[in-house]
């Protein structure tokens, strides 16, 4: 099976990698090329067809391996890998990158209740300092004066905005958002299904019906086809038998025939696949045990809202620094209000976030410059001030739990359309 590279994401890949080997008077190139995007658009697995292309080997370092019970060990493996590299490039004469998956995950700061530890601060010093001198990177406790042969650093993440600043400033970062096109996404389906004898003209037909579905979904359309020979095999040999069958069995491993990879057939897999999507969306589970636990023993009922005086006189400001809404001005629907209500009963706080329909995409929220907010009427003022300002945006009320400083509920309360 031959894969599709797209030529934008192969050309900055190769120029960035190639001028990190190069000697150019007088240029400074940065080390680190920082790949964001959305998610599910496959820019790991680009990335390694780039590299398995150019004859590239590869050190890996996931995002999950950037924080440790112990202070400084990420920031230890970084320079470890990073000087493995370089004597890889060494030793086999050949081009050597290393490469960070999911940088933002593990060293990027979402908002006020992600934990900012000294492993976090550690990680961003620590490529800081590669990026400045990539030929002279040290382990703690000891130092080697020989230059080091300069690795070129490829990151990959979802938001960059959640770094530190200075990390991904230009010249020591460079830039480069994926976002395939319509041609990339054709040439890409067209690579996964390469050998199930779909037509160009299929495949186009396929990405134009599911536009706003990302690479991985296709991927994962292709093996949905494959659940009912699945489904019939473990019936035939028994659900009591499969695993004896299967693994560690005398006996050759099963085979499948070719599934039906018609057109019509792909189109109600996916659509299926939509439907399981969208009902994760609409669920709200959250809301509903907050709904069940008003009758427990602990919960407190919200205080009662504040009376408006009768002279009509202007309501005094929160401790946000918003206007308070007098009682029967607010423009909320009721489901919205028992839910904040709900949540601050519980003793957690309460904060607002607002994205563009680009950013939506890419699940890049910014909050909209309020605080942990913890008063009935100040989450209202707030949430009104919020919608008004953001007006033509999607805006989501996030319930947070200060103890665990964690999120208990993301909920959209508006929608570009302006439907609240």
């Amino acid at each position: 099976m031959s894969y599709y590279i797209a030529p934008r994401f192969l050309d900055k890949l190769g120029v960035h990698i190639t001028k990190n080997f190069l000697n150019l008077p007088g240029v400074r190139v940065p080390v680190i090329l920082g790949i964001h995007g959305r998610k599910g658009e496959g820019k790991t697995f680009q990335c390694q067809l780039v590299f398995e292309k150019m004859g590239i080997e590869v050190t890996n370092i996931s995002g999950g391996e950037l924080e440790s019970p112990d202070a400084g060990d990420p920031a230890r493996l970084i320079r470890l890998r990073y000087r493995e590299t370089a004597e890889l490039i060494k030793v086999r004469g050949k081009m050597c990158v290393l490469m960070i998956n999911d940088l933002d995950a593990g060293a990027g700061r979402f908002d006020e209740g992600t934990q900012y530890t000294v492993n976090t601060q550690l990680v961003n010093a620590t490529l800081m300092n590669i990026a400045d001198n990539p030929t002279d990177v040290q382990l703690p406790g000891s130092y080697d004066s020989t230059p080091l042969h300069r690795v070129p650093i490829i990151v990959t993440g979802n938001d960059f905005s959640t770094l530190y600043a200075p990390l991904i400033r230009d010249g020591r970062m460079e830039k480069f958002y994926w976002e395939p096109d319509r041609d990339d996404k054709v040439g890409i389906v067209s690579g996964i299904f390469e050998s199930d004898g779909l037509s160009r003209r299929e495949v186009e037909q396929l990405v134009d019906t599911y536009p706003h579905q990302s690479i991985d979904f296709y991927s994962a359309l292709r093996s949905r086809i494959y659940d009912e020979q699945v489904r019939e095999f473990i019936h035939k040999v028994g659900f009591e038998s499969v695993s004896l069958r299967i693994v560690n069995s005398g006996e050759k491993p099963p085979e499948f025939k070719k599934p039906d990879f018609s057109l019509s057939n792909l189109i109600e897999a996916g659509n299926f696949m939509v439907g399981e999507q969208q009902r994760v969306e609409n669920s709200q589970l959250v809301d509903e045990y907050n709904r069940l636990n008003r009758g427990s023993k602990n919960y407190q009922p919200a205080p009662p809202a504040p009376v408006t005086p009768s002279n009509g006189s202007q309501q005094p400001k929160n401790g946000n620094g918003f206007q308070t809404p007098k009682g029967s001005n607010t423009h909320l629907s009721l489901e919205t209000q028992e839910q904040i209500r709900q949540i601050l009963a519980q003793g957690h706080r309460i904060n607002f976030e607002h994205v563009d329909e680009r950013r939506f995409r890419m699940g890049s929220w910014q909050s909209c410059g309020t605080t942990q907010i913890n008063a009935e009427w100040d989450a209202i003022s707030a949430l009104e001030s919020c919608l008004a300002e953001y007006e033509g945006e999607y805006v989501r009320l996030v319930g947070i739990d200060p103890q665990a400083k964690r999120r208990i509920v993301e909920t959209i309360i508006q929608r570009p359309n302006g439907k609240n």
